[in-house]
């Protein structure tokens, strides 16, 4: 949890995931496709590191991969962050 505190405190927009889960994947594309920089953290695979990702889960009340931080806020997995890219909130949020 503290390396995810600290990338969260150190950057506005953060992605935690873990191998093999295509929703990382496409969080990661969506905020290339804007040309936002972000920090990337990523936890084993479905069989490795589970624990870690269970603390995470935990603490965040988030249950699944990706984890999305913007500006120190969670707003969701990949879903949640099309949802505020399309509307515009996404751009809003950074801007401030």
């Amino acid at each position: 949890m503290q390396e995810v505190q600290a990338a969260v405190a150190a950057n506005q927009v953060v992605v935690v995931g873990m191998a093999q889960n295509p929703f990382p994947k496409q969080a990661r594309k969506a905020l290339d496709a804007l040309g936002t920089p972000y920090q990337y953290l990523e936890y084993g695979s479905y069989l490795r590191q589970w624990r870690r990702r269970n603390a995470l889960k935990m603490w965040t009340g988030w249950p699944t991969f990706p984890m999305v931080f913007v500006k120190g806020s969670l707003v969701g997995g990949a879903g949640d962050l099309k949802r505020l890219i399309s509307s515009g909130e996404f751009s809003r949020m950074i801007a401030d």
